[in-house]
């Protein structure tokens, strides 16, 4: 092989494989000499690619841990294979990685051919992933309209899309997107509205066709400390808050377990505990969650809920019954 950048990236494949490669078969692979893999073993080094060589007859190379992270070089079946898992983790968002997943598959996707593109999104058609109270039940997100989101905020680029009210009532806008924000439920996007000239908070579930215009902005001042600081205000203003008095007939440390993020259950004995907080989520998804926990409890406040669960259980009992009959 005399094209030297290919036979760089060549070694470069051999060597991200997790074993040592003695320094003949990696002439013999290359179809070169062995003084010609250790200069292409240097060129890499001085690359950035941490490049471990141990002594012996033979010799061996192999790519270990560095201080920083190079590029890496992957073959179609590995790239679709991380293009699908970062699919997956973007589309149910993952708490802790959310927005690097988005901005690694937004990268991905930008240089995949198009015949990958089309694997990865037969595969991703064909596959569905496991929900349950382990996991946040938040609406699908469409991966596709996420990438686009990613690309028009780091390239500062004006967005387009068709977007969908909680009342159902339909528009279309044109923003200057700033920031994707993931609360481990939903997908945000904090943007500045052109026509209605102020910030807004958009459902990213609820947007369509997005599309980046092309034409470029400079970024205006967030009237917040951070894009994660102006969506928890956007919500608590959207949400009543609801005090909570439940009591539980399971062990503190399960309901808590069941209940993240709702507060801290108190204990009422071994077998029984109550739960008191103020919580900014709606009716309808705090009595979903309250009926996941899966034990019997109780609710002495607010009333509003109380009623709720009553309506909901006539409907699920009727649904049930339909079912037998």
């Amino acid at each position: 092989m005399t094209d030297t950048p290919a036979r760089l990236l060549q070694l470069l494949s051999l060597l991200q494989t997790p074993r040592e490669w003695p320094g003949g078969e990696l002439a013999d692979r290359l179809g070169v000499s062995r003084r010609t893999v250790r200069r292409d073993v240097d060129r890499l080094r001085e690359l950035g690619y941490p490049v471990q060589a141990t002594l012996g007859a033979d010799g061996g190379y192999r790519l270990v841990a560095g201080k920083a992270m190079p590029p890496l070089v992957l073959d179609d079946e590995e790239a679709v294979a991380i293009a699908v898992g970062l699919r997956a983790g973007a589309g149910h968002a993952v708490d802790g990685v959310e927005e690097a997943s988005v901005r690694a598959l937004a990268k991905l996707e930008q240089v995949l051919p198009s015949r990958l593109r089309h694997r990865v999104a037969t595969l991703q058609a064909a596959t569905m992933p496991l929900v349950g109270p382990w996991r946040g039940d938040g609406a699908t997100v469409d991966p596709h309209t996420l990438t686009v989101m990613a690309s028009a905020v780091t390239g500062k680029e004006r967005l387009r899309f068709d977007y969908r009210k909680g009342d159902g009532s339909e528009s279309r806008r044109q923003v200057e997107p700033y920031r994707l924000v993931s609360t481990g439920r939903r997908w945000y996007l904090v943007a500045y509205d052109i026509e209605r000239e102020d910030w807004r908070t958009f459902r990213v579930d609820r947007v369509e066709n997005p599309f980046a215009t092309g034409s470029r902005f400079a970024p205006r001042e967030l009237p917040a400390q951070n894009a994660a600081e102006f969506v928890s205000r956007s919500l608590n203003r959207m949400q009543p808050e609801l005090d909570l008095d439940v009591t539980f007939e399971a062990p503190a440390d399960f309901v808590a377990a069941r209940l993240t993020g709702m507060g801290t259950p108190v204990p009422l004995g071994e077998a029984r505990c109550r739960l008191r907080a103020r919580v900014t989520e709606s009716l309808e998804w705090v009595a979903v969650r309250l009926a996941l926990v899966d034990c019997e409890f109780a609710v002495a406040s607010p009333v509003a809920l109380t009623e709720y669960l009553a309506d909901l259980g006539g409907r699920i009992t009727r649904a049930a019954g339909a079912g037998l009959g």
